[in-house]
């Protein structure tokens, strides 16, 4: 294993900028393949669809830990895959409210790939913005990741005690808001997110699912930022992770969204995963010792796997 190890963390002479883009072509290549060959017609997927599709994107983020371990070393490629999957995790959460977000605007579930797709670009370039201005607190703000601690053991601990509310998004400030300053249609107008009558444009539920949608994942990076640079502050790791996790979110959704009321207990897993992640920096100060990589992505895997394990095995009857 430690030969193994060792060829991988074997550092090539590829220059950063060569990672970045072999890193751009592969999201473009999925980008592309996946809304021009393999979702050219509105279809709902299928359980097995979705599965296989889960099942492409993880090992796509495998394969890319890997290069990033062959071109930087392990410890690099440790982060990357601790970031990946605390990244993933957290938008099991998103996964719930996309869910309720689709149910309350009657959105059928083949036009609900269009809306993610596109819901999915945004990101790209939301969490662009996120992470840079995140890597400029930090650089010339330090004291900044205690602030950012002690925001993911406040939101750990109040995860746990706040009690779950179903969002009301027709009554949202953001609906009111909306449907003053456009023409909203009342129905679904096939896969159309913007439709034209009597020359004035109509906005559809289509693209107001996906405006909510944009408005949750800046929410929702509030939590997975923070967490992600007190893991490292490497604005490639940082980068990659989040957008490895977010490019398999749709087929994550596709394929939990049925069952995701049996993750019930799932939500303290992700309680205690912000919490270590946001005393990791107290550690040294208190016991002396550096928590390492490798031990952050043991307790990360453990605590997802255990609660999923134990809400599979409580909700087992229902």
């Amino acid at each position: 294993m430690e030969k193994f190890l060792d060829l991988l963390s074997h550092h090539a002479t590829i220059p950063a900028s060569w990672m970045w883009c072999t890193f751009g072509v592969i999201v473009v290549t999925i980008l592309y393949l996946d809304l021009f060959v393999f979702h050219r017609r509105n279809e709902e997927p299928t359980f097995k669809s979705a599965l296989l599709q889960c099942m492409f994107y993880v090992f796509l983020a495998v394969l890319f830990g890997l290069f990033v371990i062959y071109e930087r070393g392990v410890e690099d490629g440790v982060l990357f895959f601790t970031g990946y999957m605390v990244e993933e995790s957290l938008s099991l959460d998103n996964i719930f409210v996309i869910s309720v977000v689709f149910s309350s605007l009657g959105v059928p579930r083949r036009y609900q790939h269009r809306v993610l797709f596109w819901g999915i670009l945004g990101a790209l370039v939301l969490r662009a913005i996120a992470i840079l201005a995140g890597e400029a607190l930090v650089s010339n703000f330090h004291w900044i990741l205690y602030v950012f601690s002690a925001f993911l053991i406040y939101t750990g601990i109040h995860m746990v005690v706040e009690k779950d509310r179903e969002p009301d998004f027709e009554n949202s400030k953001l609906f009111r808001f909306v449907n003053k300053y456009f023409h909203v249609t009342s129905k679904i107008e096939g896969e159309h997110f913007v439709v034209k009558r009597n020359n004035k444009h109509y906005i559809t539920p289509l693209f107001f699912a996906l405006i909510i949608i944009e408005v949750m994942d800046v929410i929702f990076a509030l939590d997975s930022i923070p967490a992600i640079f007190l893991i490292t502050q490497d604005v490639f790791i940082v980068y990659t992770s989040n957008i490895f996790a977010i490019l398999g979110l749709r087929a994550l959704y596709f394929l939990l969204a049925e069952m995701v009321y049996r993750f019930a207990y799932l939500k303290y897993a992700l309680s205690l995963i912000l919490i270590f992640i946001g005393s990791k920096i107290f550690i040294p100060h208190l016991f002396g010792f550096e928590v390492s990589p490798a031990f952050s992505l043991s307790v990360t895997f453990a605590l997802i796997f255990g609660g999923i394990g134990i809400s599979l095995l409580k909700t087992k009857k229902a």
